[in-house]
């Protein structure tokens, strides 16, 4: 009888860390990375990454913009999301059309996603990629070839938020002119 009940213990224990393990949930910063005993300056991100205007869910570098004669409006991705806006459509399909036809036909370019600083180091670095890879797969049904595509994530080693509206700004894919 003990060894059926710390049997069928191992097994319930076993599946809640199984449970706990797969859930969607990021798990929270410990209390000592939260705490704000001396804010941390983070580098500021190279001019190339910037872009006027366009922060958005697609920041589009300056370059892109000009070179293709693009207007991007403001949105951001929600917390805990990869989801991509109605407002992320136009902007992208005509980074596609311009990669593909346009004045940038025959470059690549590099997508960068990024993360608010509120989950912890690795659940960013897989949330920043998603986000970017969601990009990509967007500007691959608008007809840019995976190949003239990198993406990778940055997680929130760059984020400068301190609160929703610094949060909000943190959320985002840059779409880089590539080398």
């Amino acid at each position: 009888m003990t060894y059926s009940i710390s049997r069928s213990l191992r097994i319930s224990l076993l599946g809640l860390c199984f449970t706990a393990a797969c859930s969607s949930t990021p798990a929270p910063k410990s209390a000592r990375d939260a705490s704000p005993a001396a804010p941390v300056a983070k580098a500021e991100p190279p001019a190339q990454a910037r872009s006027s205007d366009t922060s958005a869910n697609v920041a589009i570098d300056d370059a892109i913009l000009r070179a293709c004669n693009i207007r991007s409006d403001e949105a951001y991705f929600p917390f805990d999301s990869s989801k991509l806006e109605s407002t992320d459509v136009s902007p992208l399909s005509a980074v596609a059309k311009c990669f593909t036809g346009g004045a940038l036909k025959g470059h690549s370019l590099k997508l960068v996603g990024r993360a608010d600083p509120r989950g912890d180091d690795e659940y960013n670095m897989v949330l920043g990629q998603s986000r970017a890879d969601r990009v990509g797969d967007a500007l691959y049904r608008d007809g840019l070839g995976r190949g003239q595509m990198t993406s990778t994530s940055r997680g929130d080693l760059d984020a400068k938020g301190h609160d929703e509206s610094g949060w909000t700004k943190d959320r985002r894919v840059d779409v880089l002119l590539g080398s």
